[in-house]
This record gives structure tokens, C-alpha cells and sequence, in this order.
């Protein structure tokens, strides 16, 4: 069935523009990758405020540093730890928000970092980081791009789960990819036999939709050739490979986020709601691995953080802090879906946040 593109003139004009030279089918990453980062339009790239605690901010989600300050002041010691570790004083961070975390780590750390470089393509809301960073701004720098060599800790939460995935069903006796097509002056899904497989493909059900993560897998292997000495943290919600491509999960894990209101429909509103898929960790383990990277561990958030000092944070904090910073690591909020991967370049290291339920052996 149809959707309406209820959203920008111009980006609407953007997508129809880019099916027709595409010969009438754009796979769902380039769709994806359009509707959420598209130069002015895009989801991450316009105007509209993203994140907040409650609907009526107008925002759509919440992270991890907006919910409680603690969720930073625990990551700085695995941050102060790692860069101890590698010899280094900078940190990157991608994809920073509202610069909420920079701001926590900036302060927990102080003079252990010299540099705090932001890679995020969002115009908007690198002005609204300068603004909140403003007493760091001589330790800041943003990026468009990475530089050839880099050094230090990297940092991403929840930047996996925005890359663009590529989607794929299976009829019960063909893989198609799936992708967007023009109907009317709306757009509909369209499906076409492919040589893409996902992992444990040979179980799965027929009527079964699932992604593929080749950009996350890509960002990960171009992080492991650039940076000669440090340690990556990515802390995203997702699964290990068997439980993602389980064959009860028929329907996939794409998912859109809208006035703090998820649904799975990603032709309606585009520009106008986040869309992301979970993170297959086995995969990114992976693609880190054989590109050069040692696996320092993989674990829930709600493990890393309490390894972290997350508990003793809570007990000096006030009542309301102590509250908000449960979610981060109460397992019906964040503290089980989300999960922590961490990655040394150079000589690995006892990595603080997975002293204790490290889950690196079911990845």
C-alpha cells in the first residue's frame, strides 16, 4: 500500500527524484540514508528538536546522557582508564547530540583530556553542542570526516543503530531485497530476488524480514585502520547473532521513533521521525576483529555501568538523580537492551566496565 511522504516538499521532491534515476527501485539503505541524513532535510540534518524527556519538548527519544548525568560521570572512569592505557589525552566522540555526554565526560575528566574531537554530519545540532560546550571550547574540534591516523578513546552511543541497514525477506523460497519504489505521489515497498543472505539464514521461517548491517560493519573496519593506539566504546541497543537472526524474530528489528511513540513504518513522516534497526554485536565484533582490533569485551549497559561506579554515583546523589539513573541500568528500561562493545588498537588491557558479566563468549 501507498504512503504519503507527509514531510518536506523538497525532500519528497529529493526521493522521487532519486527512485527515477535509480530506475524506478532504491534500495532501502540509500532510502534510509536520505531520509535521515539528506543535507538540510534529513532527519538528523533539519531543524526538528530530537531529544528530550518528555513528547511535549517536541522531541522524539531520549538517550542515555539526557536521562541522568551519572550515565557520563560512570563512562569517564572507563574513558580515564583507556587512556591511561594507550598513552593518549584525546577523545572522539560521534555523533554527540545535544553534547549532553561530552559535557559529562568533559568535566569528570578534566585535564586527563587535551583534546575533544566531535564527528557528527547534523549542522544543527553541532550549534547546539557549541553552545553547551562552550567552557571547553578551546579543547573542541569537529570533523566531517576522520583524518588518516587517529589516537585516543573513540566513543559512540547510539550511532550503530542510525546507520543505514539494507533489508532483506524470504518468501520461503527466495531472498529479495527490499526496497522503495513511487506510487503515485506516495511510495510503497518493493521487493527483488537477491544474492544477499543474513547470517543462520538457512533457519529462518518463511514471511520473515530482517536487516543486514554492512555501513556499522564498514564504520568499524575504517575506525580499526585509522586509529594506531587507543580503545573504542559503542554502546547501542542490540543482540548477539543467534539471538538477532533468531527465526522467531520475523519481523526484523526496524524500528521508527516519533514524539517519544515508536512504530515500524518508515515511509510515513519521512524526515520527520528517527529510524533505526538493533545492532547485530557479533557482526561489529567481527568486522573489528579482522581488521586488527582486540575485543576487550561485550556486556549489558547495566554491568558496564555498575562496573563503572554507577552504584556508588547513585548513593551521593539526590533522590530524583538516583531515580533517573536507575533506568540506565533497571532491565525492563536500558539497562539489558543496551549493550556495551569495547575494542583496543595496540596492546590490549583489563577493561574497568567488563570486570564483572563480561558476555564476549556468546557473541
Amino acid at each position: 500500500m501507498s504512503k504519503e511522504v507527509q514531510t518536506s516538499p523538497e525532500l519528497a521532491a529529493l526521493i522521487q527524484r532519486e527512485i527515477e534515476q535509480a530506475g524506478g527501485y532504491l534500495p532501502f539503505d540509500r532510502f534510509m540514508a536520505l531520509a535521515l541524513y539528506a543535507p538540510g532535510l534529513g532527519y538528523y540534518a533539519n531543524q526538528r528538536q530530537k531529544f528530550g524527556l518528555m513528547p511535549d519538548s517536541g522531541s522524539d527519544f531520549v538517550t542515555a546522557p539526557e536521562l541522568s548525568p551519572l550515565f557520563g560521570r560512570a563512562l569517564a572512569a572507563q574513558v580515564a582508564q583507556a587512556l591511561e592505557a594507550s598513552g593518549s589525552d584525546e577523545v572522539w566522540e560521534f555523533g554527540a547530540g545535544t553534547g549532553a555526554l561530552a559535557a559529562q565526560l568533559l568535566e569528570a575528566l578534566g585535564e586527563r583530556v587535551r583534546r575533544y574531537r566531535i564527528v557528527d554530519l547534523s549542522g544543527t545540532l553541532r550549534a547546539r553542542q557549541a553552545e553547551r560546550l562552550q567552557p571547553w571550547a578551546h579543547k573542541l574540534e569537529w570533523l566531517d570526516q576522520l583524518p588518516a591516523r587517529m589516537q585516543g578513546v573513540v566513543l559512540g552511543n547510539e550511532v550503530l543503530d542510525a546507520m543505514p541497514v539494507q533489508l532483506l525477506s524470504f518468501d520461503g523460497h527466495t531472498w529479495c531485497e527490499r526496497g522503495v519504489v513511487a506510487e503515485g505521489s506516495g511510495l510503497a515497498f518493493a521487493d527483488r530476488p537477491s544474492a544477499l543472505r543474513p547470517p543462520l539464514h538457512e533457519h529462518m521461517l518463511p514471511g520473515t524480514v530482517t536487516e543486514i548491517h554492512p555501513q556499522a560493519e564498514a564504520f568499524v573496519r575504517t575506525l580499526a585502520e585509522r586509529l594506531d593506539r587507543g580503545a573504542i566504546f559503542l554502546i547501542d541497543y542490540g543482540f548477539p547473532e543467534r539471538e538477532y537472526y533468531h527465526p522467531q524474530r520475523l519481523g526484523g528489528t526496524l524500528m521508527c521513533h516519533h514524539e517519544h511513540r515508536a512504530d515500524g513504518d518508515p515511509l510515513a513522516l519521512v524526515g520527520l521521525k528517527d529510524i533505526t534497526a538493533h545492532v547485530n554485536f557479533t557482526g561489529v565484533a567481527l568486522a573489528g576483529q579482522e581488521a586488527g582490533l582486540s575485543v576487550l569485551g561485550y556486556t549489558s549497559q547495566a554491568h558496564f555501568l555498575i562496573n563503572c561506579g554507577l552504584v556508588e554515583l547513585m548513593a551521593a546523589a539526590e533522590l530524583p538523580q538516583r531515580v533517573m539513573a536507575h533506568k540506565l541500568i533497571a532491565e525492563h528500561e536500558m539497562g539489558e537492551l543496551f549493550k556495551v562493545i569495547g575494542f583496543a588498537a595496540g596492546e590490549p588491557f583489563d577493561a574497568l566496565g567488563f570486570a564483572q558479566g563480561d558476555r564476549s563468549h556468546t557473541l
